[in-house]
Order: C-alpha cells, then sequence, then structure tokens
C-alpha cells in the first residue's frame, strides 16, 4: 500500500477524541466520576461471581470520590478537584463509571441519571457499562436523554475473542458486544466501545484481527487499554502462580502493539484513549512505569517513524 506523504491527522496521527470534542463543544469536556453503587451480573450470581479476573475497580477510581457521598455530593466534591486542575474546562459530564451502570431497575437508573443531571454545572452523562445490560427500555430512555444531553454510552467489549472472553470470566461473547452496539446505534446513541489489550490467550494476530472486527461496528469511539495486573484480582494471583501464563510485553512491544493496532483501525472511529494508569500502590506489573501522559507521544512517534497514521493499513 503506498501511503500518503502527510497524516491526515496532523501531529498526533490518529482521530483524537479531544480534538474532536473541542471542535465540537468549544472546548474541553471534563468527565466528574461517580460511583452510584451498581454491580455487574457476573459478579452478584446471575452469571457468576467473582467478576471479571482483571478487574478491581480501587485501580481506575479518582482519591476525591467517597462512595457514601450522595450523587450530587460526589459531583461537587468532583467539580472542586477538576476545576483546579483543568480550569480551561467548557463542560463537564458526570460519569458513571465503576461497575455496569445499566444494570438495574429502569427507576433506580433514572434517578440517578436524573439527579446528576439536575445539577447546574452537568450537561451529560457517560455511562460505563456491560454489553449484556442493556434491554430496549434502558437504551430507549437513553435515547431520550440525547435529544437534550450529551450521552456517552460506554460498551466494554475488552477482546473480541470468545475463548479470551470465556476465560477471563467475562460472562458474553463478542457477539452479544456486536448486538448490543448495534441497538444503541440504530437509537442514534453515540457509543464508545473498550478494548483490553495483551488478555492471556491473546495473539498478536487475534488483537490485530479485532481492529477489523471493531471497526466494522457503528461504534463512535474507542478507548485502548494495555493488560495492567492489578492487585488483588484474580488475574494478579495467577501471576503471581504461575507467570508463564500471563505473558506481559515490555514497552516498546506494547507501543508496537498500539501503533500496527491503529493502522488497522478505521480512521473514522474517534481514539478517547490509547492506554490507561493504575495508580503505582496497585500495580503488580508489568515492571515499566511509562506514564499515561507520555504513552500516547510514544505511539504517536512509533506511527511518524514508520509514515502512518490511524487507518493507513485499513481496509473496509
Amino acid at each position: 500500500m503506498t501511503l500518503q506523504a502527510v497524516s491526515p491527522f496532523g501531529a498526533r496521527r490518529y482521530n483524537a477524541w479531544n480534538e474532536h470534542v473541542k471542535e465540537r463543544y468549544g472546548g474541553r469536556v471534563q468527565k466528574v466520576s461517580i460511583e452510584a453503587g451498581f454491580t455487574c451480573p457476573n459478579r452478584d450470581g446471575r452469571l457468576a461471581v467473582g467478576g471479571c479476573t482483571f478487574c478491581n475497580n480501587d485501580g481506575f477510581t479518582p482519591l476525591y470520590l467517597e462512595r457514601r457521598q450522595s450523587i450530587t455530593e460526589q459531583i461537587e466534591a468532583g467539580l472542586d478537584f477538576l476545576q483546579r486542575r483543568y480550569p480551561e474546562t467548557r463542560r463537564y459530564i458526570a460519569y458513571f463509571q465503576s461497575y455496569s451502570n445499566t444494570y438495574g431497575e429502569i427507576e433506580r437508573l433514572r434517578a440517578c441519571y436524573e439527579e446528576a443531571l439536575r445539577h447546574p454545572h452537568i450537561g451529560g452523562l457517560a455511562i460505563g457499562t456491560r454489553p449484556d445490560c442493556l434491554p430496549a427500555p434502558v437504551l430507549d430512555y437513553l435515547a431520550e436523554l440525547a435529544q437534550n444531553h450529551i450521552i456517552e454510552l460506554e460498551i466494554g467489549v475488552e477482546s473480541c475473542n470468545d475463548a479470551v472472553l470465556a476465560s477471563v470470566n467475562r460472562g458474553h461473547d463478542f457477539a452479544t458486544s456486536a448486538d448490543a452496539i448495534r441497538r444503541a446505534a440504530a437509537r442514534g446513541l453515540e457509543v464508545t466501545a473498550h478494548l483490553l489489550l495483551g488478555l492471556p490467550g491473546e495473539s498478536r494476530q487475534s488483537m490485530l484481527d479485532g481492529a477489523a472486527r471493531i471497526s466494522a461496528l457503528p461504534i463512535h469511539a474507542l478507548k485502548l487499554h494495555q493488560l495492567q495486573l492489578v492487585r488483588g484480582t484474580a488475574l494478579a494471583r495467577q501471576w503471581q502462580s504461575d507467570p508463564a501464563t500471563v505473558p506481559l510485553p515490555d514497552e516498546l512491544d506494547c507501543i508496537e502493539l498500539l501503533a500496527d493496532f491503529i493502522e488497522r483501525l478505521s480512521p473514522a472511529i474517534l481514539l478517547q484513549r490509547v492506554g490507561s494508569e493504575v495508580p503505582p500502590s496497585m500495580k503488580l506489573a508489568p515492571s515499566w512505569n511509562l506514564r499515561l501522559s507520555e504513552l500516547a507521544p510514544r505511539v504517536s512517534a512509533e506511527l511518524e517513524r514508520r509514515g502512518s497514521w490511524q487507518g493507513s493499513c485499513y481496509e473496509a
């Protein structure tokens, strides 16, 4: 394939969500995390117990969150923190992040979401959930909210490989994710998918094949996370017991994989994240400590070195 001389995405070399948001809303949009007390069907026994083997929500819960506070109180605490850290922010949206935030009776969902939306500084919602927790009435309600608010529906896909999903106790297959994404998009909802690269059982090729499978779905944006072992998880205990069963890439391998994946991803998909960061006190492995703020520039630099960018190897 002959590559163009200049990236269509500028120096980043990928279709960055942050740039899109600034253009769309006239400035930075910041998410205010909320812990609303939801759980998951593979934690409460409906599907399984114990949750996904890689999951410990404390690994990405902001320090300012106090779970005993009301939703309004959590928003106030988050705004106090974020307004000092990001004074240039133009809009805020409430981020229902931990566990599956559409897993509950519709009346409870309404009460939680609408309490957040009543706050005068909150202009919308980002709702993290699983693909098997999106029945039609919930999607209809979210589509109704989207008439007047920013609504970002974040669906955890995690892998496009059914054997891998089963091995990490995910409790659903890729077809379930594809179906949920299509049903949400059919209602006009903007879907952000999550993928976790490097789970045990994935090969490099299976992850790159995932770029094509994700690109075939009507998603608005994508979050990529690299595998990190968080203390207190089943996967961390598995690695401690037998490291060979949980192979971990080194820093350069991770950057090369991300670049390979992004080259094969549809250029129409916005990239919200190209990696994640776990607090050092909770991270067990890998041992390399590339900060999240450093990871994205390193990926962009690798794409530049290759003379490529998001979608340069994409085949529709």
